[in-house]
């Protein structure tokens, strides 16, 4: 079973909101394997005003947030035992690397694989890609709680 997710549904799901928010929509998930996110990286955002004037890049620890939240999402999707209301906090990030910068007008492709999950922590497979092209990747773990 293939489920999308639109802006609506993933408000539902995160605690983000703008500009905080780095997941625009989910194109693909197959609970408990893997999830496809957008996010569309676009010049008025508040974070290029500072990174940096004149050579506005998509900060590289903002493309990590943005893999973590597609993270909280196949993990919303995959465990039926998750009750509504679970927050998603990150819980580590290992082997980040950044490949090529991504700046105002790229469409960033999160693909996300499930790795494993020991009671309230998964653990995930990340890449970042732009039109194809790997930008940034890494092993996230992410804890589910209750509040």
């Amino acid at each position: 079973m293939t489920v999308k997710l639109d802006i609506l549904q993933i408000q539902a799901l995160l605690p983000h909101r703008y500009p905080f928010l780095l997941v625009d929509k989910v194109v693909e998930c197959v609970p408990g394997q893997r999830l496809l996110a957008v996010k569309n990286v676009t010049f008025n955002e508040p974070f290029f005003q500072g990174h940096f004037p004149n050579l506005p890049i998509f900060p590289g620890v903002l493309i990590m947030e943005a893999l973590a939240q597609a993270t909280a999402l196949l993990t919303s999707q995959s465990d039926e035992l998750i009750a509504e209301g679970t927050i998603y906090y990150l819980a580590g990030i290992d082997n980040a690397r950044f490949k090529r910068k991504v700046v105002p007008g790229d469409q960033l492709m999160l693909d996300i694989r499930y790795l494993k999950h020991r009671r309230n922590i998964w653990s995930f497979d990340c890449r970042a890609e732009v039109e194809g092209e790997l930008a940034a990747s890494a092993q996230i773990m992410c804890a589910a709680s209750v509040n």
